[in-house]
């Protein structure tokens, strides 16, 4: 169990769960970010946390009702607070280029996922499967972070430095980009030989050229 219980401990605060509890979301959590939700059995996880299957069944009435037990605090207490004001932090530096914002929120969200690799697991591989933890995303994440992307596309286009398209399509070709390399990087190929400066670089110079207005390339 990786810290006995930090990450349980923070999310369940307020809760007075037993040490069965805790074992009990601590192994789901290992296994759900290790195999996925899918992919993983009840019994597995009772393997792994010390208790019998029926003991699982006490607390959550299905699987779904652990996994929601797990993700909904994860997003509420966890990852929203932490990705909205640490990204706010990206989105309010005035940097001069769009290309400085780029780099500083790329390199400020590589260090984030790093240390929440189990937790992001999670939710990449999940969130596409389960419309109400999609809405639970949008209302906590999402929403709050596109007004102020928004205003940011809008000043760099009114600069110059960005083709004058939809904000909304703006902040979907720069997130699909970004994500896809995270996902790519950490989840699809974690063991590949990579060149992570090279590849952030490629990324980066992605993004500008095909974001640039005609003959600034």
């Amino acid at each position: 169990m990786q810290d006995q219980h930090s990450i349980i401990d923070q999310l369940f605060a307020d809760e007075k769960l037993t040490e069965k509890q805790k074992n009990i979301i601590q192994a789901a959590i290992d296994s759900f970010s290790e195999k996925g939700y899918a992919a993983t059995s009840t019994s597995e996880i009772a393997k792994k946390a010390g208790v019998a299957e029926g003991t699982i069944f006490r607390h959550y009435k299905t699987k779904k009702d652990l996994l929601l037990s797990i993700i909904a605090p994860l997003l509420t207490k966890s990852i929203a607070p932490f990705v909205v004001k640490d990204l706010y932090k990206v989105l309010d530096t005035k940097y001069e280029t769009y290309e400085e914002f780029l780099r500083g929120m790329i390199e400020n969200r590589v260090v984030f996922v790093k240390k929440n690799l189990p937790l992001f697991r999670i939710l990449i591989q999940e969130i596409p499967f389960h419309p109400d933890l999609r809405e639970q995303f949008k209302e906590n994440i999402a929403n709050k972070v596109f007004t102020r992307f928004q205003s940011l596309v809008e000043h760099y286009q009114a600069k110059g430095q960005i083709i004058q398209i939809p904000s909304a399509s703006v902040l979907r070709m720069t997130m699909s980009t970004i994500v896809g390399y995270f996902f790519t990087r950490y989840f699809l190929l974690p063991d590949a030989k990579w060149d992570e400066e090279e590849e952030l670089e490629m990324t980066i110079q992605f993004l500008l050229h095909g974001l640039s207005p005609t003959g600034k390339r």
